[in-house]
This record gives structure tokens, sequence and C-alpha cells, in this order.
């Protein structure tokens, strides 16, 4: 019963209100940043629990008065109290279910998002831009600050790659669910005959690994120093600043040479690498994990097609839940938000059917 379930989430309610205040966890970081983002999930909870028990108590002495009550204008107002409370006590309970379901410890990290290029050359390095702009114009409408790690840029427009670390509120909970292949459908800029080419790229979203996540040891990372380059691989300036860090055990190269200090790049790019071998290890759960549940959405999967960007019909369709917009541009230029939401809303009910199974 869900007043029950509530009852429970109060108890651990206190107890984690207890817990963040003692000084031995102050003192553990891991486990105090891990308990304040429960506290704070748990406080929306409470909110939530407040109003239900609310609608729950106008609910029932509405159902009382029509039970005792003789005069009919009375009657009459306590019908309209139930109904009123009953409509709002079926969207609220809905709304605490979703909210019940399990979250990802991960959802509330920054990312690093890497963008690369695919099959289709020019074109694809053109289109890797064009989804750098979109995820960039969408960030930006969310008050998420984007920062450029490293950047390859193509030689006709475009990106190669381009790895940004993306920090704000919720932001792989929002943003997991874009990596995957993303194919484009276009007349490419060159095309003389007017023909539709299919191009694509690659986006990689990884929750950003905090230092007690991931303990790297310096000894197993190789350092290289080298002069920053540009597109064509001409050099940009004459000093050592770009880092390329070699990690011997994985055999992971991670360049940076966003910034004009190698201190500066060094410390971006050891985030990049905690944050590739979080993910590595991240995979590894997920695998087993989906072993237990049968998960209909892939948020893990590269190789998977997951959205194809159609310019002539203006359509945009996610392969994972067959939901086709025909929203093109404005989906292009930075609104994105429709898509995370059906994404979103699938998987919580996938989680909410899994969970109800158990039960």
């Amino acid at each position: 019963m869900l007043q029950e379930k509530l009852q429970i989430v109060k108890q651990r309610f206190d107890e984690v209100a207890d817990l963040i205040i003692q000084p031995d966890i102050i003192a553990d970081q891991k486990r105090y940043v891990a308990l304040n983002r429960e506290y704070k999930d748990l406080s929306a909870l409470m909110e939530k629990r407040s109003e239900y028990l609310n609608l729950l108590n106008n609910k029932n002495e509405a159902q009382t008065l029509i039970a005792e009550e003789k005069d009919a204008e009375m009657l009459a107002m306590a019908k309209e109290e139930l109904d009123e409370s009953t409509k709002k006590l079926d969207i609220l309970e809905d709304a605490i279910r979703f909210m019940l379901i399990p979250k990802d410890p991960e959802d509330s990290k920054n990312v690093m998002m890497e963008l690369r290029a695919g099959t289709g050359g020019d074109e694809a390095s053109i289109f890797a831009g064009d989804l750098y702009r979109m995820y960039t114009k969408y960030c930006e409408s969310k008050g998420w600050k984007v920062s450029v790690v490293d950047m390859s840029e193509g030689t006709s427009g475009g990106f190669k790659e381009v790895i940004v670390e993306v920090s704000g509120e919720n932001v792989y909970g929002t943003l997991k669910f874009e990596s995957g292949v993303h194919r484009v459908q276009r007349v490419p800029q060159t095309e003389t005959q007017g023909r539709v080419h299919t191009s694509a790229a690659t986006v990689m979203v990884l929750p950003e690994a905090e230092e007690f996540d991931i303990e790297l040891d310096m000894s197993e990372i190789r350092i290289e120093r080298t002069t920053s380059t540009g597109p064509g691989g001409q050099s940009v300036n004459t000093t050592y600043s770009a880092i390329k860090l070699h990690h011997e055990p994985t055999g992971m190269i991670v360049s940076c040479q966003d910034q004009k200090s190698s201190h500066k790049n060094l410390e971006k790019a050891l985030k990049v690498l905690r944050s590739r071998l979080y993910d590595m290890e991240l995979a590894k759960k997920q695998a087993e994990d989906s072993e237990k549940r049968k998960s209909m959405v892939s948020s893990g999967d590269r190789s998977a097609k997951i959205r194809t960007y159609n310019y002539p019909q203006g359509r945009v369709t996610d392969h994972r839940i067959g939901l086709t917009l025909y929203d093109l541009q404005n989906i292009i230029n930075g609104d994105i938000q429709k898509l995370i939401d059906e994404m979103q809303l699938h998987q919580n009910t996938e989680k909410l059917k899994f969970s109800d199974e158990l039960l």
C-alpha cells in the first residue's frame, strides 16, 4: 500500500537527516555526498507525502459527511469535495509511484560528452558539429555550464571529434539516453546531383567521476607534453601546453589542448580518463543488472542506432521507442526536451513494471 511505503520513506528521511550532521559522516566525503543527494530526493517525496495525507484526510472527511449529512446543500458540497479529492489523489498517486522508483545513483553527476564523426566523410564531421551546437544550446537553456576539453576540427567544418564537460543539476540523468549512433539523411553541401546521403556520428555520455569514485595510480599513466595543433595538424603555439595521457593498463589515450596552461590541460585530461575508467566499471555493473532486469531501453550500447534526423521530411525518429516528431529545425536548434521526456517516461514505466512484478 502506498501509505505504508510513504511511512518507510519518512523513517529513512528522518534517519538520513540525522546522519548528515554526524561528524564521522561529514569526514567521509564519499558517503556524505551520497547521503546529501539522498536527502534532497527524499525531501521532494516528503512534500508529496504531506500533500497526499492532506488529500486523503479531505476525502475521508467528505465520505463521513456524505454518510451522516441530511442537508441537501451540505451534501452537494461534500460530494463535490469527494470528487475533487479523488481526482487529485489519482494524479498524485501516479506521480508518487514514479518518484518511488529507485534512482540511478549516477543521475546527479556532471558528464563528459564525446561526439565523433562516423561514416560519411566530411558530411559526418559537419553533422557532428550540428549535434555539438544542438547539445550546447540545450545545455545553455537548462542553465548548465559547457566547457570544451578537446576538439579536432573537420576539414570542411564541424568536428572529427569534440569532448565537452557539462556541469549542472541532474546532468547525467537527463543526457544519458543520448549515447549511441545518431544518423542524418540529407543532401550534403558538396553534393552536385541533389542526392540524399546518410551519414552518422557517435555520442558518448559518461558520468563524470569524482576523485573518490576512481583512484588513479599515476605510476600507470605516461604523460606526454606537446605543442597545441589546429585543423590539418599545424602548430597553434610553441609552448608545450597540450597534454596526452597514456593509461598503460587499458591502453586508453586522452588528449587535452583547450587551455593555455599545461597544468589545466592535465587536470581536464585526468577528469576525462577518470570518467572513462568509471564508465567501464559502470558498464560491467549494468551488464550484470540487465541480466536481472531485461530493460527495453539501451542507454549504454554505443553501437546501437538510436536516432535518425531526416532533413527532406523534416522529421526526427527515435528508434528505441518508435517516436517520430516532425519538428527537425527546432530539435537541431536545441529543443530536445520532448525526446528526453519520452525516453525518461519509457524507462520509468519499464522500471515500474519491474518493481510491480517483484511485489
